[in-house]
């Protein structure tokens, strides 16, 4: 573990106006949930999909809502129903501290569908799920733009053939067949509005942000939505990058930080520099 550069995150941190919290999978492996970066991580977290030589593309996209039904609301249906029962890890908390602090506020960028900010209690006026929620449903064929939440779906599934048990939930519009609102592969389909006005709200708020720092964790360079907002915000708006990856942690810029950590390592070990600061402050008489 490298000290220099976790006390170099710290002292970002402890200087921002403002944060900006940035996450892709990897931020969800320490609550617990299966990482689908590469078939092989997906196969582990359902072997009915190795057998049968369903890759995570295969699965994850409107396509396989048409010709499999309800295997694809079973795979679906297994994640919400995971997604709900996992709480959130301890780093979260720790995010959400360090943004509430800061006079210029916070947002978050996420690329995951798990709804975990919310259920972490985080602002949802303060998130943009730029591909979507699985806790929000639309209809399959696109016959209104209507988004709805899935709170009254509780779906029953044959783990081991990923078929779902009970009935699906019907479109509101046509009455016809449904599917999560999230932006899939090859998809054509998804009604990105929701998404959308979440994305205005962090584009205005940027616009009046003063020394934004991103805290981004667990982004890939495999999809890239993630990676390419942090460097946005980097180019365009003057902010400094705190990029937590145990594998690809790397960083243009030498003012910058990468830590090759776990998400809830990298928030831990910062969060105890963060308290070494704060201690030296209050012993020096620093307002803080």
């Amino acid at each position: 573990m490298d000290w220099s550069e976790i006390k170099r995150a710290a002292g970002l941190i402890k200087k921002a106006d403002s944060l900006i919290i940035a996450t892709g999978a990897g931020m969800g492996v320490d609550s617990g949930l299966p990482d689908f970066r590469g078939d092989e991580g997906f196969w582990k977290a359902y072997p009915f999909f190795a057998r049968a030589n369903i890759g995570f593309t295969d699965i994850a996209s409107p396509k396989a809502f048409k010709q499999q039904y309800r295997r694809a609301w079973g795979f679906y249906g297994h994640r919400l129903g995971l997604y709900r029962q996992v709480k959130p890890h301890a780093g979260f908390a720790l995010l959400k501290r360090w943004a509430e602090a800061k006079p210029g506020g916070y947002q978050v960028f996420t690329s995951n569908v798990d709804g975990h900010f919310q259920q972490a209690g985080y602002c949802p006026e303060r998130i943009y799920e730029c591909h979507g929620s699985i806790h929000h449903l639309q209809c399959l064929e696109s016959c209104c733009e209507e988004i709805w939440p899935a709170d009254s779906f509780e779906p029953i599934v044959d783990t081991s053939t990923c078929q779902l048990i009970n009935d699906p939930p019907v479109c509101k519009g046509c009455g016809g067949h449904t599917r999560p609102n999230i932006l899939m592969f090859g998809d054509w389909g998804w009604l990105g509005h929701r998404s959308g006005q979440q994305e205005t709200k962090l584009e205005n708020w940027l616009r009046s942000a003063k020394s934004p720092v991103v805290i981004e964790i667990g982004a890939g360079v495999q999809i890239q939505s993630v990676r390419y907002f942090s460097r946005s915000v980097v180019e365009e708006y003057g902010g400094r990058l705190i990029r937590i990856n145990p594998n690809e942690w790397r960083v243009d810029s030498k003012l910058d930080v990468g830590l090759a950590l776990t998400g809830l390592a990298g928030l831990r070990a910062i969060e105890r520099c963060l308290s070494d600061l704060s201690d030296k402050s209050m012993e020096s008489g620093e307002a803080l």
